[in-house]
């Protein structure tokens, strides 16, 4: 090997040689990357069993990306009235921009839907900056933040409530990312001793905002950084403190409040359609409860394991504890969000999604010092441990994966199938131009609809909002038989039996059965005005393209859980979809 002279120093002439410092930096630039890679990889992995799937509550929300993108503002199909059918403005905006750059509900891309793979690919990107968020709280307090951010995307990756309503194209990836910056700018800010900075506090404030605009249970983190800076508020400093606080309330108000304003201008409404149907009340002690619900489903060994850890970071002086709480603080007020939320329909603990996020952080890093400060032995007795109380949890994460992969909550194909298409289909058959729908399940049917939609669930109908929280089912019977009277009725428990509808006199009276579901029998299924019929060889064309079209979408709902419903979604299309 030949050196030349450099000065006071020698190089190598060979090209491929390299100092031996190099790797090591080299290495640490790329372990970041791999890790938050290798754990977005993971929990794409997981996600990829469920197929297609989407949830058709998130078809409500891309008929009104597609409508905003068209220029009809917040409707939920051409020709409705104008209702805010949606409580996730900013993932709705996101949507938007997908299609106004033609990356979403346009048509394919590589071969699959671009209604199913943009929401997906976005969820996955957000992911990864979740991730990215847990490396770089990792990193203030570890020696090794890769393997830290590792072992979070694998907590995520085998935790079937994260991953299934991280990609079932709903809000929930978006909610989680927003979330976990805070709780992460929070905690090195604490660590760093500049928490008062007016950066940090108008930061906040916006990003607790975007999280109110994303959820309405959002609001709550309004409450992050005023709690952190109180748990470390000093006397020197209340002035400062009180100062930053109201800078970041105010960051916080000014965008929230432009949007109540406009929401009010447009609607007449505070709140959205969604929270006036979903009846949120004050929590009652019986809610305050629900946190067993985010135990038992992780398993009580496995929480209480990691309670324990974070116990014994916070009992000693750890030199990260003011940090520690200062992550604790938005994962508290992440479980009081959860508890207090009404319980939906869906599985999975679908309100849960921070929760497990700002979990996992938490007791990867309290795990970390626990092992970090234990001597040899104590380190293998610990890790034995781990392993003894995850495998149930893994188990039975395990059999609610594969329980799910079998029989996900109601997809917006099947809906789309269901609802759109094969009433598109009696439509036809009838020659009707301007016939109106009343269903329950809105989502899908709203992209290949083109009937106008009456919404039971009140979700995108302020008339069945207001029915739904008063608790008003003879209102709702007389708004649908004496008001309404649209040309076809969908009917299905538990709808039938929780406004009445089903089993109201009316509809035997008005109505002539096209077909019964074949699964709830009568009278649950698809009924038709009988003044809207010409005669009787019109309705006997109604019922033999029931048997044929109506009959097999429902036999295969067992068949094609996770399929996608043709290349587009299109109102007027009567072609169902297949995989």
């Amino acid at each position: 090997m030949t050196t030349v002279a450099m000065g006071e120093q020698t190089a190598s002439e060979t090209p491929d040689a390299e100092p031996a410092a190099a790797k090591p930096k080299r290495a640490a630039r790329l372990l970041p990357v791999a890790s938050v890679a290798g754990g977005t990889a993971l929990i794409g992995a997981h996600a990829s069993l469920y197929g297609n799937w989407i949830i058709d509550d998130a078809a409500i929300t891309f008929a009104y990306a597609r409508s905003f993108a068209e220029g009809l503002g917040p409707v939920v199909q051409p020709g409705a009235e104008p209702v805010e059918g949606y409580s996730n403005p900013t993932w709705t905006a996101l949507l938007v921009l997908g299609r106004l750059v033609g990356l979403f509900d346009r048509g394919t891309i590589f071969g699959i839907p671009d209604y199913v793979l943009f929401p997906k690919a976005l969820s996955l990107l957000l992911v990864a900056g979740i991730l990215w968020a847990c490396h770089l709280a990792a990193a203030r307090v570890t020696k090794r933040p890769w393997l830290a951010t590792l072992a979070v995307g694998v907590l995520l990756a085998v935790t079937p409530s994260f991953v299934i309503w991280t990609f079932s194209g709903l809000e929930n990836p978006l909610y989680a990312l927003i979330i976990t910056w805070m709780a992460v700018l929070s905690f090195r800010a604490v660590l760093d001793d500049r928490l008062l900075r007016v950066k940090l506090a108008v930061g906040m404030g916006l990003l607790a905002a975007a999280a109110a605009l994303t959820r309405p249970e959002g609001l709550i983190y309004a409450g992050v950084y005023p709690l952190v800076v109180l748990g470390t508020l000093r006397k020197p400093r209340i002035a400062a403190s009180v100062k930053h606080v109201l800078l970041s309330v105010a960051a916080f108000a000014v965008p929230v409040g432009a949007y109540f304003v406009w929401r009010h201008a447009t609607f007449g409404l505070w709140l959205s359609s969604p929270s006036i149907a979903k009846r949120q009340d004050l929590p009652t002690l019986q809610e305050l409860t629900r946190p067993g619900e985010l135990v038992g489903y992780a398993g009580a060994p496995a929480v209480l394991v990691a309670v324990l850890f974070v116990g014994m970071v916070l009992a000693r002086p750890a030199w990260w504890r003011r940090g520690l709480l200062a992550l604790l603080v938005p994962l508290g007020l992440a479980v009081v969000a959860f508890s207090v939320l009404e319980p939906d329909w869906m599985s999975q603990l679908r309100f849960a999604t921070p929760v497990w996020v700002l979990g996992s952080l938490v007791a990867t890093l309290a795990a970390a010092d626990v092992l970090r400060h234990a001597k040899l032995r104590g380190r293998v007795w610990i890790v034995v441990g781990l392993v003894a109380v995850l495998l149930p949890t893994g188990a039975a994460f395990g059999a609610v994966a594969k329980d799910f992969r079998t029989e996900p909550d109601i997809s917006a194909c099947y809906v789309a199938d269901r609802f759109g298409r094969i009433f598109n289909g009696y439509a036809d058959v009838m020659g009707v131009q301007n016939a109106s729908l009343l269903i329950p399940d809105l989502g899908g049917s709203a992209l290949t609809s083109r009937l106008h939609l009456v919404d039971m669930a009140g979700l995108t109908n302020h008339r069945f909002a207001e029915l739904v929280r008063d608790h008003d089912l003879r209102g709702q019977q007389d708004y649908v038989y004496d008001e309404v009277k649209p040309t076809f009725i969908h009917t299905r428990e538990p709808w039938s039996t929780g406004n009445g509808l089903g089993y109201d006199p009316r509809l035997a009276r008005d109505y002539y059965p096209i077909h019964y579901d074949i699964y709830q029998g009568a009278p649950h299924g698809d009924w038709v005005r009988k003044d809207a019929v010409r005669d009787e060889r019109m309705l006997e064309n109604l019922r033999a393209y029931a048997r044929v079209h109506t009959v097999q979408v429902e036999r295969d709902i067992p068949n094609w859980p996770r399929r996608h419903c043709g290349d587009t979604l299109r109102a007027g299309q009567t072609e169902t979809g297949e995989a």
